[in-house]
């Protein structure tokens, strides 16, 4: 499975898209808890319309398609994502990024909590 980093496409513009959300909602952070990652990556979708998902994956559509099928594969045995709804495509790898940026996000969040107790 191919590893998602802040080198990833478009790593940073959904880095931000979480970065606002976390401070639109920085009073219910303790609410949210783990649900975090559902909450900012699953409940609304990031793009909405084919013509934007179109010109927001660039040339990227095989590669990001491939990352969706690999991660699929690897996370619940079979693809489910309708590759032919661009749309779709957009949003599932920006689910699957945010995964990462959320577990960045909660390594750092702790480390810093601990910092501050020791």
């Amino acid at each position: 499975m191919q590893d998602i980093n802040r080198h990833s496409f478009k790593y940073n513009e959904i880095k931000e898209y979480f970065d606002d959300f976390i401070k639109e909602n920085s009073n219910y952070l303790e609410e949210i808890g783990d649900d975090l990652h559902h909450e900012c990556f699953n409940t609304n979708y990031y793009i909405i319309g084919t013509y934007q998902a179109k010109q927001w994956l660039e040339d990227q559509a095989f590669d990001i398609i491939n990352i969706i099928k690999d991660y699929e594969q690897f996370n619940f045995g079979e693809v489910y994502t309708d590759f032919s709804e661009p749309e779709k495509v957009v949003n599932m790898y920006v689910y699957i990024v945010g995964e990462q940026i959320v577990h960045d996000y909660f390594d750092n969040y702790h480390w810093s909590k601990s910092r501050e107790t020791a």
